[in-house]
């Protein structure tokens, strides 16, 4: 009989337990810290319904998603002519009504307007779970994907933007990764797009000059010719586009406030960018921020400041990021809620982690002490002294079978077990324990008081 090799889709991965007690390192890192700002875990399904999800990223974003069929016979309601449609959007309502999350921030807002009467406002959510895209696989992108969401909704306070940025400087210093924060308005990319004359193009400008930094001013403004943009208002974004490079605000502000001044949304979006960094400059005195007019983060839904956050050593995507949405539960019937959010990526932290060799050598073991197993008498000894172990909360195993003392250290040395107890005939006599240290080699005695004293 033959047999197909077996595989996974591809932009999907097996955790191994070594990786999975590194990942399981950075949520508790980056959860201890949303607890500690007053954030409040909730979870929502893997998949809902497209109701729910289309229309919300754009164009682009909708092409990702990942549909679910319908069950059984998902041809069975449709018409024949429907189902023999070679038209995709005619024949996608017919054959499925629900889709994989592509992101935790929608579900949150049809959340919010489900158990809007149980919740105290401004309602301050976590949410640490994985998303999937149907994107092309590459390094730092993948199909299936965690998110580490931290949002609050129901306050158009600019000091929530700045706890965000907090959040993020505390996160990172735990984990010991340096970043340079990005900061923009979408106020002031509107305000951009109604100066050039092309106000209705407002998502063309921003999904191609979010690509300035990758393809350069040049190819930026060839792509604004393929979407339709007059050869006058592309002369008249340059001077806008050409400040992509300068990254400090008080540098660049007296320029955008001299073009935009007349325009509402400018005025607005440029004085919540200068109150921001006049928050920053008190209590986020040793975080590097720059004004970054090319940021323009593809999503549909953001209104106000826009967030990207990148690791200063390793070439990488961007490993967090958000902004601030005004309406977004508006599209499931609750308008005027006001929402920020921002969402680390704990795939490409991981990733970061790796290269630049920052897990703790301790997370390589989950067992801190293995006791030895001789025989029948020996391990019922030891079961006990197991027990005593765990009540305390160390992490304690016994190895299962009576084999030679050498494939038992074999044993404890893979999985890099630091303490090893040796319990035969003479220790089950004399009441003791021989201990041995598994990095050093060297060995000691101690009765079972003492040992959970040591390893505690």
């Amino acid at each position: 009989m033959s047999f197909q090799k077996p595989s996974i889709p591809k932009g999907t991965r097996d955790f191994s337990p070594i990786e999975m007690v590194r990942r399981n390192y950075i949520f508790d890192t980056i959860r201890e810290v949303f607890e500690l700002y007053g954030y409040q875990p909730i979870e929502t399904p893997a998949m809902e319904n497209l109701s729910t999800l289309l229309g919300k990223y754009g164009e682009e974003g909708d092409k990702l998603l990942f549909k679910i069929l319908n069950s059984g016979d998902f041809l069975d309601k449709s018409n024949n002519s429907g189902a023999l449609s070679t038209n995709f959007r005619e024949l996608l309502p017919l054959i499925t009504e629900k889709g994989l999350r592509y992101d935790l921030t929608v579900p949150f807002a049809r959340f919010v307007v489900q158990n809007k009467n149980d919740l105290i406002f401004p309602f301050k959510r976590y949410q640490i779970q994985p998303v999937w895209r149907a994107d092309r696989p590459q390094k730092g992108r993948y199909r299936e994907f965690f998110q580490c969401d931290v949002d609050v909704i129901g306050s158009d306070s600019l000091l929530n933007e700045v706890e965000l940025i907090q959040i993020v400087e505390t996160v990172f210093q735990n984990l010991r990764i340096g970043v340079i924060v990005k900061i923009n308005n979408r106020k002031i990319l509107a305000a951009i797009a109604e100066f050039i004359g092309e106000p209705d193009k407002l998502t063309d400008f921003t999904v191609t000059i979010d690509k300035i930094e990758k393809i350069g001013l040049d190819e930026a403004c060839n792509e604004l010719r393929q979407r339709g943009f007059s050869e006058s208002s592309i002369e008249k974004s340059k001077p806008f586009l050409n400040f992509a490079s300068e990254k400090d605000f008080e540098t660049s502000f007296p320029f955008f406030y001299s073009k935009l001044n007349h325009l509402e949304k400018g005025v607005t979006g440029l004085a919540e960018i200068k109150k921001l960094f006049t928050y920053f400059k008190s209590v986020l005195k040793d975080m590097e921020i720059h004004f970054d007019i090319s940021l323009a983060r593809g999503l549909n839904y953001y209104t106000g400041a826009i967030i990207e956050v990148k690791s200063k050593d390793v070439q990488i995507g961007s490993i967090c990021g958000g902004g601030r949405y005004d309406d977004l539960t508006g599209i499931f019937g609750l308008p005027g809620v006001s929402g920020v959010g921002i969402s680390f990526g704990a795939d490409r932290i991981y990733d970061v982690m790796n290269e630049l060799s920052l897990f703790p050598t301790g997370l390589l073991s989950t067992t801190k002490v293995l006791f030895t197993n001789f025989g029948n008498e020996e391990e019922n000894y030891c079961l006990s002294l197991l027990s005593a172990l765990r009540n305390k909360g160390i992490h304690a195993e016994i190895y299962p079978d009576h084999s030679k003392l050498k494939k038992q250290m074999e044993y404890a040395n893979k999985k890099n077990i630091p303490y090893v107890v040796l319990v035969g005939k003479d220790e089950m006599v004399k009441g003791h324990l021989t201990v041995k240290n598994m990095l050093t080699g060297e060995q000691f005695v101690m009765n079972e008081e003492d040992l959970i004293t040591f390893l505690s």
